[in-house]
């Protein structure tokens, strides 16, 4: 997409704060419950059309947002002779954020989300509890729609913010969130920190940890019962993290035989290079359904995890 194309995004997103638009995205579950409602047939509203990605008629959406979208290629057709957004807008933290339509089944999808909304208060409350350095250097590892980078800059003072990831259609509404957040960012399509020449004071990650069938990035997070992934990118943290560098990791861990296996190898990587460590269970049972799955047929339980690592001064 062009410049001129993220600019209507940016403007979009500025319109829509204007008229005090709100949406909170729910699971992926309950969007799908919802949207089978008999009332939930057309889209009434903008809610409806950027947030519960319902199909509407042309002429009925506000035309200076019907333009935007369309200058910004993010118009499509629904089939009798409705359209749809191809984008949905969510409110988090009182900043609006684009990110893909429902039903997220393409690869590429840029997820949001109930855990983005997790995942932005446990960098909050972390850095309010222990505050970054002046111009601390952070990034958000696989960050998708850049929450935890922009959460992270707007909870430090004059963060410097690098955002990674692998998919450039999210990097490139992460910038314009950013953007319209207020925060300036450099963003590298990577999945290695190899790029980053800096030494990182906070790395955050909110990274894929269930298993999918469908390996689509943004949700697969690979063996261990889907842990493979998230330990992977707090090892190649942790080799970068400047002294007092910090990591904080929020993601889905799998309970076998009363053990959280991700948590133990976590803390055992900490302890091989001396750097203090802490896991807590945010929520003690997430996804159940998943436990029908062949891949979890010994787990007993995803619980939602923080955990925080610290390297010594």
């Amino acid at each position: 997409m062009t410049r001129n194309a993220d600019s209507a995004l940016l403007d979009l997103l500025k319109a829509l704060d204007a008229r005090g638009y709100d949406f909170v995205t729910p699971t992926p579950a309950s969007h799908a419950r919802v949207v089978k409602r008999p009332d939930k047939a057309r889209a009434r509203d903008l809610r409806d059309m950027l947030g519960w990605s319902l199909p509407f008629v042309p002429g009925t959406i506000e035309p200076k947002i019907a333009d935007l979208l369309r200058h910004a290629g993010m118009v499509e057709d629904a089939g009798d002779g409705l359209l749809r957004s191809r984008l949905r807008v969510s409110r988090l933290h009182g900043r609006l954020f684009l990110h893909s339509a429902y039903p997220t089944d393409a690869a590429d999808s840029v997820f949001f989300g109930p855990d983005s909304y997790r995942f932005a208060n446990l960098i909050v409350a972390e850095l309010a509890r222990e505050p970054m350095i002046a111009g601390a250097h952070v990034v958000d590892m696989g960050a998708g729609a850049g929450v935890g980078g922009i959460a992270a800059a707007l909870a430090s003072d004059r963060a410097r913010v690098t955002l990674t990831d692998l998919n450039p259609k999210a990097l490139r509404l992460a910038r314009i969130n950013s953007a319209a957040a207020g925060v300036a960012v450099e963003t590298i399509e990577t999945d290695t920190l190899d790029p980053i020449a800096d030494p990182i004071d906070l790395a955050v990650i909110n990274p894929p940890y269930i298993v999918d069938a469908d390996d689509r990035a943004y949700r697969n997070g690979g063996g261990m019962h889907g842990g493979e992934v998230p330990l992977r990118m707090a090892r190649m943290a942790t080799e970068r993290l400047a002294p007092g560098g910090r990591l904080i990791l929020y993601t889905g861990a799998a309970i076998v035989d009363d053990r959280n296996p991700l948590c133990e190898a976590v803390a055992s990587l900490a302890a091989k290079r001396g750097f203090s460590f802490a896991c807590r269970e945010l929520d003690p049972d997430v996804f159940g359904e998943e436990l029908a799955r062949p891949a979890y047929r010994d787990v007993e339980r995803i619980a939602l995890v923080a955990v925080t690592l610290a390297r010594p001064r």
